[in-house]
């Protein structure tokens, strides 16, 4: 089965391979990270001021690029899956929520809600694997990466969570975080840390 790919120039012979990495690597190995963050800052000896900023940037750029490209996908190319990834959207919007009103007490449900959601989500993952080619999930990949990189790094609940519209609004609403970012010198990235979780 091929996987409906949002607009991307065509590629240029049979049995082309795009550069990058798939979408699916990408996904599993940023759902790892972001489980190491949480042991990190929720462990005996944390300090979670440290890395709440890190969280927070790092769980709105994932799940801006997530709801940009991994679910139209999943839900293009599984359509059983609608209800499910119609249910990830709502918790997702209600996981932006939660970090939004974040303070040290709420870390816990944080917590909770992202081990959900990397649990559904990677089951999503693992059925889009199994019908997309190589070539399609690398594709997709290259696509996530970018959305990322232009993505809010602060939660915007109240923002699009379906194409066309997210992938209008959240790169205009993530220009504004990053010069908020800038100018208050906030760390976004997981390398900003002084030891960064191992994902």
């Amino acid at each position: 089965m091929t996987v409906p790919l949002p607009p991307l120039p065509p590629a240029p012979e049979e049995g082309y391979r795009p550069g990058g990495r798939s979408i699916a690597d990408i996904v599993d190995a940023e759902h790892r990270q972001l489980l190491a963050l949480l042991d990190q800052l929720t462990g005996p000896d944390a300090t979670p001021q440290e890395g709440l900023a890190v969280l927070t940037a790092a769980l709105s750029r994932h799940l801006s690029a997530e709801e940009q490209y991994l679910l139209p996908a999943v839900r293009a190319a599984l359509p059983d899956a609608a209800g499910r990834v119609d249910a990830e959207i709502d918790a997702d919007a209600a996981l932006l929520a939660a970090l939004k009103a974040l303070g040290d007490d709420g870390l816990t449900d944080v917590a909770e809600r992202v081990r959900r959601h990397v649990d559904s989500v990677g089951r999503l993952v693992a059925e889009l694997r199994a019908v997309a080619t190589e070539e399609e999930l690398i594709r997709l990949g290259n696509r996530l990466e970018i959305a990322e990189e232009a993505a809010p790094t602060r939660p915007h609940p109240g923002t699009p969570a379906t194409p066309p519209w997210n992938r209008i609004v959240e790169p205009a609403v993530g220009v504004v975080d990053k010069v908020r970012d800038a100018v208050t010198r906030r760390p976004t990235y997981l390398a900003d840390l002084p030891e960064p979780p191992r994902g």
